[in-house]
């Protein structure tokens, strides 16, 4: 069992470093909007609710040359993984990782200047109290960037958008009953939690060829965790068609990948 979950958190922590590389222009993005939102008083400490591998905690400390950031996650594999990372692009002495549930309590991270929660709020138990701790550990003026994704990225081209969206449709059935937060409208939460809604933008990412050299491996192995996920669920013929697809995808030239993030920014 230990070495399924290693597997797992291996496969999960790859495909979020292949994430941020392919939709490096849309962090790029947000961030630039982040230093707009900010220009009065540049963020110093920053915390990344939910890092993951530190997608967000580099795209934030890459903007701001001048800050530190607390990377807080439940999976210590994550944690390490993202420890790695910092050493091998020199920011080590700008990363302090803590390893924590948000659902059993608030962890002691002092005041913060800046909140960045991406793709995490969902999977909290009671985000509302969650969001009024933030609101509480934020400095006065302070920001929350609260970024959600719509779904899984699609990534084949319209030959193959009918089997993509059958295995979407499941993912989505299974998805709404394991998390009922996904997909919720996070700026009425945010301002029960007390803050100021200042703006909420969606970002449509339509990236088409000539693809980054590292989009076809960001296609296939989120691909293929999708189809572990479907097995016993989806009929056999889309199975076969899905596998089909897979076995030839890295040489393909006509995928693309389409998502879209919706970001709130919330001010203290």
């Amino acid at each position: 069992m230990a070495n399924h979950h290693h597997h797992d958190d291996h496969s999960l922590a790859e495909i979020l470093d292949l994430d941020g590389e392919v939709l490096h222009s849309y962090l790029s993005d947000v961030t630039a909007w982040v230093r707009d939102l900010t220009a009065d008083r540049p963020p110093h400490r920053l915390l990344d609710l939910g890092s993951g591998t530190g997608t967000g905690t580099f795209a934030l400390l890459e903007r701001f040359g001048d800050a530190e950031a607390i990377a807080l996650d439940q999976s210590e594999p994550m944690l390490r993984h993202l420890e790695g990372r910092a050493r091998e692009r020199g920011l080590a002495g700008r990363v302090r990782t803590l390893q924590a549930d948000l659902d059993k309590g608030w962890p002691p991270v002092g005041e913060v200047d800046l909140v960045w929660a991406s793709a995490s709020l969902h999977h909290l138990a009671d985000p509302g109290r969650v969001l009024a701790e933030a609101h509480a550990a934020l400095r006065p003026g302070g920001l929350l960037i609260a970024a959600e994704t719509a779904g899984f990225p699609r990534f084949l081209p319209q030959e193959h958008a009918g089997l993509e969206e059958r295995c979407h449709a499941i993912l989505d059935r299974r998805r709404a009953e394991a998390l009922p937060h996904f997909g919720d409208d996070w700026g009425p939460r945010l301002a029960s939690a007390g803050f100021t809604v200042e703006a909420e933008r969606v970002f449509d990412v339509r990236l088409t060829h000539p693809l980054p050299a590292s989009a076809g491996r960001y296609a296939e192995r989120s691909l293929r965790r999708m189809r572990h996920g479907l097995d016993g669920t989806l009929d056999a013929a889309s199975l076969a068609a899905l596998d089909a697809v897979l076995d030839g995808i890295g040489e393909r030239d006509d995928l693309e990948v389409r998502t879209t993030r919706t970001v709130w920014a919330a001010r203290r």
